[in-house]
């Protein structure tokens, strides 16, 4: 489970365009971005996208379409990707493909009963990344010239570390994670902007582009890093449960009070009979220590400059191989070209002194 802090950082993010994040380099978290197309992108009764082989295909349009947005409004996108997941993962991991199957076996039925829906709703929850999507994922983004970097661990690790130090602007994921990571500046919705209704309600609401900075929230909460860290682990992280009946507000009380681990361990086992099922020290160590790589500002320079749009090799891919529109595609192909021409001449000048 993602740590729960929405309603902590109410009050510390703010709505951002597009426009203003203009010229900044963003560090993307793949899996999260990736699983969202997943969900978003369906049919009415929640069939994703398929191709003749049927091959599931969202990711590839929301990768495509919205990622060329970002270009073109100045953005540079790096997308990272998640390596082998920490030991104490794996319980999380387990429990999500027990809830998956079952919105699977939910989905079918609400097909066959003619609720569509509710089979939508089923459908978004049974969404599950496999390795084919992943590695179709970094083939389209390889020849769209987009460049991307393969994490040894956690994903939102490695973006943190990557913005804390100044590589990149921001990082980029829906999940808060990033803040216990470290990440000194987090956009939310970057890539899922527009309309979009609530499950099972006649109600539409407007997603827009937030971006938190991690100074505010922790001044406004009057906590420090490891404070955040341990609020984290009372409600539940991925790589711990949390404590039973400890929402984020008295999480947020305790570590106000209880500010070393030694002592929020004894309150916890005083005041609720219980302690944590991992050790409270191993899950500071993933969010403290994490398994990265050590980048540099040349090795993000080099990076960027490899990176080429192929637009034959493009339309080869999502229209020979995926069956998309070669009309649609080539003109946003077109458009991306023109875009990576424009910034590398923008780029020359600058250099130049122009």
């Amino acid at each position: 489970m993602a740590v729960d802090l929405g309603r902590l950082v109410s009050e510390v993010k703010r709505h951002v365009q597009l426009d203003e994040l203009r010229g900044k380099t963003i560090a993307i978290d793949a899996y999260n971005t990736i699983y969202q197309f997943l969900s978003i992108i369906r049919q009415p009764d929640g069939m994703p996208l398929i191709d003749s082989k049927k091959r599931v295909t969202s990711h590839l349009s929301g990768l495509f379409y919205r990622t060329i947005n970002l270009i073109e409004n100045g953005i540079t996108p790096i997308f990272i990707f998640d390596g082998a997941p920490p030991a104490l993962k794996k319980r999380t991991l387990e429990a999500r493909m027990s809830r998956r199957a079952e919105a699977e076996e939910q989905w079918k039925e609400a097909v066959e009963k003619g609720m569509l829906e509710e089979a939508r709703t089923y459908a978004m929850a049974s969404t599950r990344i496999t390795k084919e999507i992943v590695e179709s994922s970094k083939e389209l983004l390889r020849r769209m010239g987009i460049a991307y970097i393969q994490a040894p661990g956690e994903g939102e690790a490695q973006a943190a570390s990557m913005t804390r130090k100044g590589l990149v602007y921001a990082s980029a994921s829906q999940d808060y994670d990033l803040f216990l990571f470290g990440s000194d500046t987090v956009v939310r919705n970057l890539t899922i902007t527009g309309r979009r209704k609530l499950p099972r309600k006649n109600v539409y609401i407007n997603i827009e582009t937030e971006r938190i900075y991690l100074n505010d929230l922790l001044e406004g909460l009057r906590i420090g890093q490891r404070q955040l860290i341990l609020l984290g682990m009372l409600t539940g992280t991925d790589f711990n449960t949390g404590i039973g009946g400890v929402g984020p507000m008295t999480a947020l009380k305790i570590v106000r009070e209880k500010k070393s681990p030694e002592e929020i361990l004894a309150y916890v086992n005083e005041k609720y009979g219980t302690g944590f099922d991992e050790d409270i020290y191993e899950v500071l160590r993933i969010f403290e220590q994490p398994d990265i790589k050590d980048l540099s500002f040349e090795d993000i320079s080099r990076l960027l400059k490899e990176c080429r749009p192929e637009r034959h090799a493009i339309i080869e891919f999502m229209c020979g191989e995926h069956g998309f529109s070669e009309d649609r595609i080539s003109k946003f192909a077109d458009k991306l070209a023109s875009q990576r021409q424009s910034k590398s001449q923008r780029s020359m000048d600058q250099w130049m002194g122009r």
